[in-house]
């Protein structure tokens, strides 16, 4: 499958640096278009047909967040390209397909291609909804009880409470909305066994958060999370393609 796509921005140096990526690196894709505003990409929109859009947000008169409207009418998908990673979260709100720091690697550029091209088919497909539908049954289940042994006996946590989970060698560390952390003797993998079904994600070897805390997320400084409780945490290069996965079914149920 090869996609035609479109390349919003207001950097000449960018739109044609990521064109020569795209030539080079991304055979499943071809670029039928370059605009460098967002009125100039409407218009190519309701000229041409473009299956993907890569998109910077900071641009004069319009942002990249003032095309979004369009694009999802026309059912075109969106990577986001940008210098600024404080729009990360707002841009899995938007059902992004990813969202790309300037300057652009070529390994995430290709990962994100493929992400799009895997997208793409399940749009193509005659009924592709069933399978997303499980995940949201899944997510559905967003609190429910959960129990942790105590010294003299065991406390009863509503999942809901549970900020996130940290590894602390065959120690487990809860640490809970109201401040408190439980420290359980129990490893961190038994608790991801447990809480498969509610909206948890390893990011880390040793951490599982809860999305019902997360803010925020950045790969500014290496890749992090930024928790409501003014905690940020690092999140490992190999779990980064599911949290984003997992953020954008999470953001957008």
């Amino acid at each position: 499958m090869v996609l035609n796509a479109l390349i919003v921005d207001d950097e000449e140096y960018s739109r044609k640096s990521l064109y020569f990526l795209l030539q080079e690196n991304c055979p499943e894709v071809t670029v039928g278009a370059i605009a460098k505003s967002v009125a100039e990409a409407r218009s190519l929109v309701g000229e041409q047909q473009f299956h993907l859009v890569f998109l910077d947000i900071a641009m004069p008169k319009e942002n990249g967040f003032e095309l979004l409207p369009t694009l999802q009418r026309n059912n075109i998908m969106v990577i986001f390209t940008t210098a600024y990673d404080q729009y990360a979260l707002k841009a899995l709100k938007a059902e992004a397909v990813d969202y790309l720091l300037k300057p652009i690697d070529i390994v995430e550029l290709k990962t994100a291609v493929s992400k799009a091209v895997d997208w793409a088919r399940l749009i193509a497909q005659k009924d592709p909804e069933p399978e997303r539908d499980e995940v949201a049954k899944k997510d559905d289940k967003t609190s429910r009880k959960i129990s942790i042994p105590s010294t003299h006996g065991f406390n009863v946590i509503d999942t809901d409470e549970i900020i996130y989970l940290e590894a602390d060698s065959n120690y487990t560390n809860f640490h809970l909305k109201n401040g408190e952390k439980v420290t359980i003797s129990k490893p961190l993998k038994e608790f991801e066994d447990s809480l498969t079904d509610v909206n948890f994600i390893r990011i880390h070897k040793s951490v599982i958060v809860n999305f019902r805390y997360v803010q925020g997320y950045s790969n500014k400084n290496g890749l992090q999370v930024f928790l409501t409780n003014d905690v940020n945490l690092p999140v490992s290069r190999r779990r980064s393609s599911d949290f984003l996965d997992r953020a954008k079914q999470y953001f957008n149920r």
